[in-house]
């Protein structure tokens, strides 16, 4: 059964402007599906999964674009980054729009190649699991809290559905399939992504510290990131965390939230938040067994944020816009989980995992004042059941609805 993405569009659209188009993505995110399903029989397909074809591409590189000529979709395109360098020599000579589809995970020399070669030839769209309105077969738009909506044709959860759908993951095979796969699917990809993308993006000696680092990232998803106790859990050095942890950015597993300043140097030197992408992929490194253990557990709260902010970052990535996103901590340790920024506005928004909210929740957002810049219409994602005003400038927002 195929799911239809959102970035279906925005995807389409860049594919008549650029002559090359670059998916990017974790891995089993769906990129090959998706691209094969709108390409249809218009094009040619080729994988550098597969040994022999990577060894052409790497070999004799000029041949094996004669032999796979545009139109033509080329999957994994990390893996012979040799082709690079000619895939621009030919979109030189001809720049018909959306010739070269490539795929590929975020990696840091793929990466590092197509912008040195392609720079100002390819459009770069990512693509993230499956978004809960994907798995509804229902659109979306870039989340703002004084526009969202919510469909009438939308399932309502109940908290143990919901808790359900966190523990499950946005991974379109387990997602869409049986949650009895769950403990194999994960176990597999895990070690999977040990054994290739790890050794493939950096020296690393020792796979089962790495492990042992990836799980003590997990145990912090939602929460501040601390550089130091992060090293000590995983018996590293901090030199050795942030490389490693620029790993899993580059994988598409985890994404740092900055904080706001006004100046954009403070945003960058100052503590970020960390949050895993995929809460099923979170909960089997951190051994949640199942959904009930889950919402039980001391990590429910943080895995309710993990993944309605996944939700809200997936809304901007698959219409194809930059997540302007941003947290707020001020000296008074007073936080804002979420802020938005849009046309020079603000907009705040709480997760609490809470179906009965109250005005207090939204008591830290009158902090944002002292940034003197327009705060626009608040929100309060929990476990209420209905979109309706908590205050004048807050609105609740049902985390299942997201």
């Amino acid at each position: 059964m195929y799911i239809a993405r959102n970035i279906e569009k925005h995807f389409k659209s860049s594919s008549h402007f650029f002559p090359v188009m670059l998916l990017t993505g974790a891995r089993q995110v769906g990129k090959t599906t998706f691209l094969r399903h709108i390409a249809g029989k218009k094009r040619k397909y080729v994988t550098l999964d597969d040994p022999l074809n990577c060894q052409n591409a790497k070999n004799d590189p000029r041949s094996f674009l004669q032999n796979f000529s545009p139109p033509v979709m080329i999957d994994e395109i990390q893996y012979a980054p040799e082709l690079l360098p000619y895939i621009k020599m030919i979109v030189d000579e001809d720049r018909s729009p959306g010739s070269f589809w490539l795929t590929g995970s975020q990696q840091f020399h793929m990466m590092k190649g197509v912008s040195e070669s392609l720079a100002g030839r390819v459009g770069i769209v990512d693509l993230m699991g499956l978004s809960n309105r994907e798995c509804q077969s229902l659109s979306s738009s870039p989340f703002l809290p004084e526009t969202f909506t919510c469909s009438s044709k939308m399932k309502q959860l109940s908290v143990p559905e919901f808790y359900a759908r966190i523990w499950q993951g946005s991974f379109p095979q387990i997602a869409l399939g049986s949650a009895a796969h769950w403990q194999s699917f994960y176990s597999s990809y895990v070690q999977t992504y040990l054994e290739r993308d790890v050794r493939a993006l950096t020296q690393v000696g020792d796979i089962n510290r790495f492990l042992n680092f990836l799980r003590a990232a997990a145990a912090r998803t939602g929460s501040l990131l601390n550089y130091s106790d992060l090293s000590r859990d995983a018996d590293i050095s901090v030199p050795t965390a942030k490389s490693w942890l620029s790993i899993l950015q580059a994988s598409g597993l985890v994404y740092l939230l900055h904080p706001y300043y006004r100046n954009i140097t403070r945003r960058i030197v100052q503590t970020p938040k960390l949050y895993f992408m995929d809460t099923g992929l979170c909960a089997y490194l951190t051994e949640w067994k199942t959904p009930d253990v889950l919402a039980a557990g001391a990590m429910a709260g943080a895995f309710f944020e993990s993944w309605c902010f996944a939700e809200i970052m997936k809304s901007y990535c698959h219409n194809g816009q930059q997540a302007p996103f941003y947290f707020y901590r001020d000296h008074n340790l007073r936080e804002v989980d979420l802020i938005i920024e849009q046309n020079g506005t603000l907009y705040p928004v709480e997760f609490k995992k809470t179906a009965s909210p109250k005005s207090d929740d939204a008591k830290n957002f009158i902090a944002l004042k002292q940034l003197k810049m327009p705060i626009g219409m608040g929100a309060v994602v929990c476990l209420y059941p209905k979109i309706t005003k908590l205050r004048d400038d807050c609105r609740i927002i049902p985390a299942p609805m997201l």
